[in-house]
């Protein structure tokens, strides 16, 4: 069974990428997730599409589907005081209360730790920030592309030194990285809980994501004679890198143990005389020389065609890659054999695709459904808390739900 989470209640008050992907993840897996929205404007993410910056199927944009896909969504104003409370009485009742709302924000809505605490005792209350819960910066405005690329020192990192300008990150790359960290974090706390009954607060940052992704690098950074841009400015091993073919593709090499892979490889792209050159003996002279090595391997690839090395370059067991775009990686043989694509029904009978869960139990993706609309379940979910149409009757026309 794949509902591996079936019985836990989370109750999410949060926008854009970051947090709302992690708890889709964990919606995937059986939790019954709460999203709570503003009734007017429902997470802003869904405004993207009308901004020109979202995806449109027909009715569906696949990136709000994407991160909030098996959810009930709840519509709230809890800027107002019958709203707020009603989201206590829904805290009351949860495992867990996640949310991307900055530490002030939070202590000013009257949603602090203490005080849903104070309501519900086992909560666990988990937080996806931008630059930490503590520090000078901890309020500032972040989004993935400042917190995780920029600050992060992704961006820094993996621009070649010669560039000349900064490279700019793909769309939601940090949200959808850090949202890994924070699921894993609210499975770890649920299941502390479950063996010392002992609730956790859960923090997981964007530039906290970004110092582990980046940890190789920060730690070498010890060393004041580290250079993260060494592998740009020169090969060390000519057989890790990428080489162009004829017609603009590029092939990935990362053969680590270049002894071991020498001899196929050479045999591979049709060069077995380099097997008796003293110069590529093995890989202190290949080292040694290096750049007259990377000459040689990059004639061989610019004199045929991407398909052609695929083909060839197949039949190895070699450490190897096509460099695929993304339209590429939707129909790569492992992907759908994997299962790593899912296919979803729209309310109109039509179908749309979504990454799947990276993690499988039992060697069974999850079953997805789709994202709910602004405040589709709140009479639902309302009506589960205990209230009467009555109740539910005023907060409607207070502004309150809806």
């Amino acid at each position: 069974m794949t509902n591996v989470f079936e019985g836990v209640r989370i109750v999410e008050l949060a926008q854009w990428v970051f947090v709302p992907s992690s708890v889709a993840l964990l919606a995937d897996l059986g939790a019954d997730v709460v999203k709570i929205e503003d009734p007017k404007t429902g997470d802003p993410s869904r405004g993207l599409k009308t901004q020109g910056f979202g995806v449109n199927l027909g009715n569906i944009d696949p990136r709000v589907e994407q991160n909030n896909r098996g959810k009930r969504s709840v519509g709230i104003d809890i800027k107002r005081p019958e709203g707020l409370e009603t989201l206590l009485r829904l805290v009351e009742g949860a495992d867990v209360f996640v949310t991307s709302f900055r530490p002030a924000s939070l202590e000013r809505l009257g949603l602090s730790v203490e005080e849903l605490r104070a309501r519900n005792p086992r909560i666990i209350y988990a937080r996806g920030l931008g630059l930490g819960v503590r520090g000078p910066h901890a309020d500032l405005p972040c989004y993935d592309a400042t917190a995780f690329w920029a600050r992060g020192g992704i961006s820094h990192t993996v621009a070649p030194p010669d560039l000349g300008r900064a490279l700019t990150q793909r769309p939601a790359f940090g949200d959808h990285t850090s949202a890994m960290n924070l699921a894993f974090g609210i499975a770890s706390a649920l299941f502390r809980r479950s063996q010392t009954g002992e609730a956790s607060v859960v923090d997981v940052s964007l530039l906290s994501t970004a110092a582990w992704v980046l940890s190789a690098d920060i730690v070498s950074c010890g060393n004041p004679d580290y250079d993260p841009h060494a592998a740009y400015r020169g090969s060390i091993n000519p057989l890790v890198g990428t080489y162009e073919t004829s017609d603009g593709r590029f092939i990935s090499f990362v053969m680590l143990q270049p002894d071991r892979y020498w001899e196929p490889f050479c045999r591979g792209i049709g060069r077995a005389d380099l097997l008796d050159d003293p110069r590529f003996a093995d890989a202190t002279q290949r080292r040694a020389n290096a750049a007259a090595l990377v000459e040689i391997i990059r004639s061989e690839f610019s004199a045929r065609s991407y398909a052609h090395w695929c083909t060839n370059l197949a039949k190895l067991e070699i450490p190897w890659a096509p460099v695929q775009s993304a339209r590429e990686v939707r129909d790569d043989p492992q992907t759908l054999a994997n299962g790593y694509l899912a296919t979803l029904e729209a309310a109109d009978g039509s179908t749309y695709e979504l990454v799947a869960n990276p993690c499988q139990f039992d060697e069974r993706p999850p079953a997805l459904t789709p994202a709910p609309e602004v405040g589709a379940h709140t009479e639902e979910v309302l009506l589960e808390l205990g209230m009467n149409w009555d109740e539910i009757g005023r907060l409607k026309n207070a502004g309150a739900v809806l």
